[in-house]
């Protein structure tokens, strides 16, 4: 891990001396001679660690108040204090206020940098705990609170302690595994293991090695497969259309006997495994083809489960936003950002084809290009260009239309395709439509029946 540390002291030579030793163990070193410089320095990036002197002359502010708010800003982040005046008293005081530790100059070299180790240490500690009870929470969090979601978690809650097969259908990037994980954790088999294994990503010729283990009876050796390592736990399997049909065979005998051989092996294998798959494809049609078993698939379909389209669920686009937000910033340091009502409109307006994925990924982008004040909010300029109200081709066709309507007809033609766009925005909502566009949700009604247009969205004539 390439840590970072910020040296904040007055006295250039200490500074100096303080930076070179750190540099030498191979730490990335900034540097700040007071307190507005080390407050620049921290917002910039935020460090690993801090040494700071606990008198900076000239400053605003001393080192137990440049503390006090890098720990509002983030209160595990390690302090190491140093002083050329040191008491008990001062030292105490620092200790309390949550500093790592306190050391009193001339100090040895050594120990220095034996501290400095040991605050990283600790620190990378904390953060793996976090990580590890994070991902208990928000992992396993479906964030949205559009009717689809609201449905979705409860039919979750009622199937995930019953124990049955779950085949879980939605486009690429939905959140399946998302779904998964949650049917896992809140089952009575949360504290056993859960493994996950995408049918697509793997070699055809080694699915049936991961699956089910490889044995070799002569010299009586094996190794394990997934579904052994999944016992009194449950299997993830992604992707399950593109399972071979010979693997195919082998996973149904699975399910109906709780029990598989090892590849080259002679005897049975018992399991005690929850399967859950998911399927980007349409696992009837794919039956219909012969390219998937039916008796499989009726097997693996007792319990369906449908992760919803970014696109149908529009309305939970904001809390998505700002849930990736804490945890993009939280994990890599930046700073977080608001996004503006004009960037957050454009973000609810646009299709997202590639589903909850894509918006994360967006997100991170937005983050790390982000430029001037973290606190002003990102706007429309900033979003990428793949992010945009309406699709170029149907904008060129629109104008197109336009031009050759008079005054009249294209006042139509827009109110039609923006009050279309900001229902499909707000899920149909026609009472937050009102609301956002200024209108009376009556006024709106009528409006929509002039123009033509549903509570969904869409034009009568479509």
């Amino acid at each position: 891990m390439n840590f970072e540390i910020l040296v904040v002291e007055d006295e250039e030579d200490i500074r100096t001396l303080i930076a070179g030793l750190l540099s030498d163990e191979g730490y990335p070193v900034r540097e700040a001679s007071g307190s507005a410089q080390a407050l620049a320095e921290f917002n910039a990036r935020k460090p690993s660690l801090v040494i700071m002197d606990v008198w900076l002359k000239g400053s605003s502010l001393d080192g137990i108040e440049l503390m006090d708010i890098f720990k509002k800003t983030d209160p595990d982040i390690p302090v190491i204090i140093i002083s050329g005046h040191g008491t008990v008293e001062t030292a105490v005081a620092a200790i309390r206020k949550g500093a790592y530790d306190y050391i009193v100059k001339p100090f040895q070299s050594e120990k220095l940098l034996i501290t400095a180790k040991r605050a990283l240490e600790a620190a990378v500690l904390r953060q793996e705990n976090a990580e590890l009870k994070g991902r208990a929470v928000t992992d396993t969090q479906l964030v949205g609170s559009s009717a689809v979601i609201s449905q979705l978690r409860q039919k979750i809650s009622r199937i995930a302690p019953t124990n049955s097969r779950v085949l879980i259908s939605g486009p690429s990037g939905a959140g399946k595994e998302l779904i998964a994980r949650l049917l896992h954790d809140s089952s009575g088999r949360a504290s056993g293991p859960f493994r996950t294994v995408n049918a697509a990503s793997m070699v055809p010729e080694r699915v049936e090695e991961e699956l089910f283990g490889v044995e070799d009876p002569a010299n009586g050796t094996f190794k394990t497969g997934i579904l052994e390592r999944a016992h009194c736990g449950s299997l993830y399997i992604d992707e399950v259309a593109d399972m071979p049909k010979e693997t195919q065979s082998k996973l149904l005998r699975l399910l109906v006997d709780q029990r598989f051989q090892r590849v080259g092996g002679e005897k049975d294998v018992q399991v005690d495994v929850r399967i859950i798959t998911s399927t980007s494809r349409d696992l009837e049609k794919e039956t219909a083809r012969g390219a998937f078993r039916e008796d499989l698939y009726h097997r693996l379909n007792v319990m369906p489960l449908r992760a919803p389209a970014l696109m149908e669920r529009r309305e939970d686009i904001p809390n998505l936003v700002e849930h990736f937000i804490e945890r993009l910033a939280a994990s890599s340091g930046l700073p977080p950002r608001k996004i503006g009502d004009d960037a957050m409109a454009a973000l609810q307006a646009h299709d997202w084809p590639g589903n909850v994925r894509q918006l994360r990924n967006n997100v991170e982008r937005l983050l790390i290009l982000a430029t001037g004040d973290p606190s002003q909010p990102i706007t429309l300029e900033s979003l990428p260009a793949e992010v945009s109200v309406v699709r170029q081709s149907e904008g060129m066709q629109s104008r197109e239309r336009m031009i050759a309507m008079p005054l009249r007809s294209a006042r139509e033609h827009f109110e039609r395709e923006y009050l279309q766009t900001q229902i499909e925005r707000f899920g149909g909502n026609i009472s937050k439509t009102a609301a956002f566009v200024g209108m009376e949700r009556s006024a709106l009604h009528r409006k929509l029946k002039s123009l033509g247009i549903t509570s969904s969205g869409k034009s009568v004539s479509e």
